[in-house]
């Protein structure tokens, strides 16, 4: 996934508002989200190649989600898939300190990677692109990419500002979705200061990406109520970024 834009405790109505995208190259075989067999709380999209998922829900109140890290330094082969990333905390009952503690022992042992982890009661960040300690989030607009949080990428400033739009308004997953869906490209001149100047900075500096052979496969809403509903839609989207299938799942939390 390399586009998620979330509202953390900022409405009164809804502790959590997140719009995702997940890139990809089309021939990565994906399962659309859905409850796995071996975990039944767990619901989430799978990387059939590698055997994990970039995120996923539980109906616990788990949240977890991963994106790549752009640094060609951090891109080469690593042991572990970061896809393991979110299982680590969905599938267990651990603490997010104990976890996130054993996690920077180890995460030399995975590709860049940017983390989000929490529950009812907290979310957390952690990179392991620095040492940085794991960072426990205060209530705030939030844009991640394929950079550290709320790094000033031209997408992820265009996405926090349409979900601020947005909390004053109705909201619903078609809004939301809206907050990530652009396919213009960035201004190159707003590239170069950042120091994207490479070929294809241009096409992957778009919210919603199309190339040849990579490109937005699927789209992600997640309404969490104060009241414990929760309700996460997927939509997912062949080469020509037309859309190929809707996946819909409200639960209440317990």
């Amino acid at each position: 996934m390399c586009l998620m834009i979330f509202a953390y405790r900022v409405h009164p109505d809804y502790p959590l508002l997140l719009a995702a995208n997940r890139d990809e190259f089309y021939a990565r075989p994906t399962a659309p989200a859905s409850y796995w067999k071996e975990h039944p709380a767990l619901l989430a999209g799978r990387d059939l190649e590698a055997g994990g998922t970039w995120m996923g829900l539980t109906q616990s109140g788990r949240f977890a989600a991963v994106t790549n890290f752009r640094d060609p330094a951090r891109s080469l082969s690593a042991p572990r898939s970061r896809g393991e990333l979110p299982l680590k905390w969905l599938t267990s009952e651990r603490q997010a300190s104990e976890l996130l503690a054993e996690l920077e022992s180890q995460d030399s042992d995975y590709a860049g990677f940017n983390l989000l982890l929490g529950d009812r009661d907290a979310l957390w960040y952690y990179s392991n692109a620095d040492k940085a300690p794991a960072i426990k989030l205060e209530p705030g607009i939030y844009g991640l990419s394929n950079a550290k949080l709320n790094s000033p990428w031209p997408k992820v400033i265009k996405g926090k500002a349409r979900i601020a739009e947005l909390l004053s308004g109705p909201i619903d997953h078609q809004s939301l979705l809206d907050t990530v869906h652009d396919k213009g490209s960035a201004d190159p001149a707003e590239l170069e200061l950042l120091g994207l100047q490479e070929t294809m900075d241009a096409a992957l500096s778009a919210q919603f990406i199309s190339t040849e052979v990579y490109g937005t496969v699927s789209s992600t809403t997640l309404i969490w109520q104060a009241d414990g509903q929760l309700s996460w839609r997927e939509r997912t989207y062949d080469s020509q970024g037309n859309k190929q299938g809707v996946v819909q799942q409200d639960l209440q939390l317990a």
